[in-house]
Order: structure tokens, then C-alpha cells, then sequence
């Protein structure tokens, strides 16, 4: 593994160190190097950007920070990253739910081509968490390209460029949903303790 990126802290530079890191594929704990979580956010790229390079660093806290202000449509890209995320932290009926909000969407289907594919790929995450079986190598390296693939859809759609005001993809969720996440925060009833 690679432990240092060029002075230069470009979008192509620290997206070439990302890819270094240990794979996201399972729960990680905590970031692989904290100290990318500041550089990861001083390139002020588009959320959606900004989110899928703290998943390959695994640091869930960041990417869900913002994911979750991305949560409706028409932010495709951050609901099918929110799956990721949930898929990586093993939350794995949280991550269907959102692949399956995103089944139809063109960011999912080059990954996966159908819904089916895509949760029979959580499918295989999860038993290799919890029953160790499975190809380890294999998983991780196509949770590395999923995340490429969202990637490379993004810069495509938005551009690897500074975005000086963020703001401008956050979408307000429908009432229901605002309520439920509410709940998943301060109520009790979300997988993580906070």
C-alpha cells in the first residue's frame, strides 16, 4: 500500500492514492488514513465526488454526512452511494433498500445491468461477513469497481472540478422519509449507535 500522495492534492492524484488503500468491502471500523479525510474535502468537488472518495477510504462518517443531504431523487448517484455505504458498513437490508431505489437508474445499470445482479452481489458481501464464504479477493476488488464506476459516471455528469457552492445538490426528502431518518438518528431505531 501506498502512504503518501503528491504535494500537488489534485483530484487525479488523490483519486490514484484512494485507489491504494485496502478495499471497501467490509465494516472497516474506521477510515484507512484519517488524515485524507480534510484533503478529500479541500478539493471541494461535487458531493457526489467528494462522498465515493471517503467510501474508498473508508471513512463511512464523512461519506454519510453527505449522502444523506443527496437522499431523493434526482441525486441517483448519492442514493446508489448511500447503498454502497450501508453495503460496506453491513447494514445489508439498508443497502438493498437503496439499490433498489436506484435499480432503474443508468449510474446503477452500469454497474449491474438489473437489480437482481446487483443485490445477488450484497448477497455474497454478507455471507462473506457473516459466515466467511466466498471469495474475499474477488468481492473486493468489484466493490472497488463499483465505486470507479460511480465515479467515472459523476465526473462524466459533473465534472472533477471545484463546485463553489455544494448546496446545489442537496435535495429536501418527502416528508415520510424526513421523519424516518429522524427517527434512525435521535429515535432509536437506525443500525448504528450514535
Amino acid at each position: 500500500m501506498s502512504s503518501t500522495i503528491s504535494s500537488s492534492g489534485t483530484f487525479d492524484d488523490l483519486y490514484a492514492h484512494l485507489l491504494t488503500l485496502r478495499s471497501p468491502l467490509l465494516p472497516p471500523g474506521k477510515a484507512t488514513d484519517p488524515k485524507l479525510t480534510d484533503k478529500i474535502s479541500s478539493l471541494y468537488i461535487h458531493p457526489t465526488l467528494e462522498a465515493a472518495f471517503h467510501l474508498l477510504n473508508c471513512d463511512l462518517p464523512s461519506a454519510h454526512f453527505l449522502v444523506r443531504h443527496m437522499q431523493a431523487a434526482p441525486m441517483f448517484e448519492a442514493m446508489y452511494l448511500h447503498g454502497i455505504l450501508h453495503r460496506i458498513e453491513g447494514d445489508y437490508d439498508n443497502a438493498r433498500a437503496w439499490y433498489g431505489n436506484v435499480a432503474d437508474t443508468e449510474v446503477f445499470k452500469k454497474n449491474w445491468g438489473s437489480k437482481e445482479k446487483g443485490l445477488e452481489y450484497i448477497e455474497k458481501v454478507e455471507a462473506l461477513n457473516k459466515k466467511r464464504e466466498g471469495d474475499k479477493e474477488a468481492l473486493a476488488k468489484e466493490s472497488v469497481d463499483e465505486i470507479k464506476t460511480v465515479i467515472n459516471h459523476c465526473v462524466e455528469k459533473f465534472g472533477s472540478g471545484q463546485v463553489q457552492d455544494a448546496t446545489v445538490a442537496w435535495v429536501q426528502p418527502e416528508e415520510e422519509h424526513r421523519k424516518m431518518g429522524q427517527e434512525m438518528v435521535s429515535g432509536g431505531k437506525g443500525f448504528r449507535d450514535f
